[in-house]
Formats: structure tokens, C-alpha cells, sequence
């Protein structure tokens, strides 16, 4: 059986918590499918196709290779991705309480819309308080983001 998980974001940008969400992702299942979605709550800074570029990029760089696919998705619901695919997981990287209570609801529709089951990782010590929207803020205030963030994405930001 080909046990296949979806780890899905806006990554808008991927930081070095995401990396370690998808490294750890990778060496728990077969094939592990890392999906840029559209977030309408979310005001993005860079578009979809180079959020996805950047992540290629990343993940190369971190030597996570192998069973790892870099998609975008933005047909519909995530669980009509992970179908297509034939994922029956969905993997979240949580850091505190409140991604929690705004996780547990979405996984709790996804399992019944589609029997997709959610995992929850938590974060290594080291990014539980790095976001991308918290890497966004800094940034554009000048501030150093190069703890946070993959060598590619530091170069983009800096270049800003």
C-alpha cells in the first residue's frame, strides 16, 4: 500500500518551520505531496507560482528528496485534492493553542466530507514561534529574517 499525506499551506513564505513539518512528513509516509493553496482570509505578498518555485527550491536545499511533490491547488476543497491523489492524510505543523482550535474544525469536516484524517506535528523548539506572517512583518520592517527562513527565501526578501 502506497500511504500517501498531504501537507498543505499557503507558505507565503516557506520558513524553516514548514521545512521541518515536511522533512519529518517525509520520513513518516511513502509519498508526501506539499500543497500551495490560495487562503481567502489571507492577504498573499507573493503569488501562487512562486510560492511553489520557492519551496522546489527549499526543499532541495534541505536534502528532502526523494518522495516529496510540490503542487498548487486551488480548484476546490483540499479533500478533492488529497481524493485525486489518493491521500487519506492531511499534515499540520501546530505551535500553539490557537492553531489548535482553528485546525480541529477543519479536521473534523474533512474526515467527514471525505474521510481524510488530520495529524498534528508540533513544532521543533527551535520555529514554534515562526510564522510566515510574522517573517512578512519583519521584513518589510528591515528586521533580519534569515533565522526563520530557507536561504532562498532570505535572498528574495532581501532583495525587496
Amino acid at each position: 500500500m502506497n500511504r500517501i499525506a498531504v501537507v498543505p499551506g499557503s507558505f507565503d513564505p516557506v520558513t524553516l518551520g514548514h521545512l521541518d513539518v515536511i522533512e519529518r512528513a517525509a520520513r513518516l509516509w511513502d509519498e508526501v505531496h506539499v500543497v500551495v493553496v490560495h487562503n481567502p482570509d489571507k492577504s498573499a505578498l507573493l503569488p501562487i507560482a512562486q510560492r511553489v518555485s520557492l519551496l522546489e527550491k527549499s526543499i532541495e536545499e534541505a536534502g528532502i528528496t526523494g518522495n516529496v511533490i510540490v503542487a498548487s491547488w486551488s480548484m476546490g476543497l483540499l479533500v478533492d485534492y488529497c481524493t485525486d491523489v489518493g491521500a487519506h492524510v492531511l499534515v499540520k505543523g501546530i505551535r500553539s493553542q490557537v492553531d489548535v482550535a482553528y485546525e480541529t474544525p477543519m479536521a473534523i469536516v474533512n474526515r467527514h466530507l471525505a474521510d481524510v484524517e488530520t495529524v498534528f506535528l508540533l513544532p521543533n523548539p527551535a520555529n514554534a514561534h515562526v510564522s510566515s506572517s510574522l517573517v512578512r512583518q519583519v521584513s518589510a520592517l528591515g528586521g533580519d529574517v534569515s533565522p526563520y527562513v530557507p536561504p532562498a527565501v532570505f535572498e528574495l526578501l532581501s532583495s525587496r
